[in-house]
């Protein structure tokens, strides 16, 4: 049966990772599957390339990557970034002073190909502190970090892909409409739960989750990094399929031949996609790998 896809475009959290931030080893089989199968293989995070190393090693991650919500593409074996979608250093600039307003430290992520390091923490004049979540996943994943209190010190304004704070749910909610609100297209933003840390971690002591409000470029998301490494393989995008969860994936999964939700993804990834596979509590990566390979899908 000859192949129908030529690429395959996959999520981390809540799609290769298990809910406990696992690679099952039946993921990996079918990953490996699909690289025989003479697929490329391209994994798609909001993660930057630090974060997501244990990840890439236990599925042999040879392509490229799309990290940082898609705006860098990386490769996973030099580190070297092979395009980016940099933010402005005006954009970069009110948009953290926004963020500061509201009380949070604010997290400038950098491709750290450019910059040597991963993030610059503005705390602005109060030296704001980080909360116990986002001080709970830099020191899981050894990322390396620069303090600022005003953004004007930034060293590398230039290699900025990512403006970002974790608080709330309720007042991320109303951060993202001002956001919205003030820069209309020249973002793109994401709200997201933090849901990769121990529950204990992505907890406040109320019991509410904490959220991740993200902004980027307009031109950053997973799926305009997958058409540029699409349109440098020449492959068209009707032979591209793509497999997600969350409020990042919808423009892959919208965009490509064949969509896949994940059976937990979030409603807005379930209305655009094509097909939806069981949970990754249950591998389902893995099972929609399987009917891609059949030709079923």
């Amino acid at each position: 049966m000859p192949r129908r896809y030529d690429m395959l475009a996959l999520d981390l959290d809540g799609t290769v990772l298990d809910p406990q931030s696992r690679v099952r080893p039946e993921v990996a089989a079918a990953v490996a599957r699909a690289r025989e199968a003479g697929l490329l293989v391209v994994v798609c995070t909001g993660r930057g390339l630090p974060e997501s190393r244990g990840a890439l090693d236990a599925i042999g991650q040879v392509d490229p990557v799309i990290v940082a919500g898609g705006s860098i593409i990386a490769d996973p074996a030099s580190g070297r970034t092979l395009h980016r979608f940099p933010m402005h250093p005006t954009l970069t600039a009110r948009l953290t002073e926004t963020l500061l307003s509201r009380g949070h430290p604010v997290l400038v992520l950098k491709d750290p190909d450019g910059a040597g390091y991963d993030y610059l923490i503005v705390t602005g004049k109060r030296k704001l502190s980080l909360d116990p979540v986002t001080q709970w996943w830099f020191e899981e994943m050894a990322v390396s970090l620069r303090l600022a209190s005003d953004v004007t010190r930034d060293p590398h304004p230039e290699h900025t892909v990512r403006v970002g704070v974790c608080a709330h749910a309720e007042e991320l909610g109303e951060l993202e409409r001002l956001i919205r609100a003030g820069f209309e297209d020249t973002v793109t933003v994401h709200n997201f739960p933090a849901v990769v840390a121990p529950h204990g971690a992505t907890h406040w002591a109320a019991g509410e989750v904490a959220h991740i409000l993200e902004c980027f470029d307009a031109r950053a998301d997973k799926w305009n990094a997958v058409r540029h490494l699409a349109a440098e393989r020449g492959i068209d995008h009707a032979r591209i399929a793509a497999v997600g969860d969350q409020i990042n994936d919808v423009t892959m999964i919208r965009g490509a031949g064949l969509g896949i939700a994940m059976g937990n993804a979030i409603e807005a990834v379930r209305a655009v996609a094509d097909r939806v596979t069981t949970s990754n509590a249950e591998a389902g990566v893995a099972r929609a790998i399987g009917m891609v390979l059949a030709g079923e899908w």
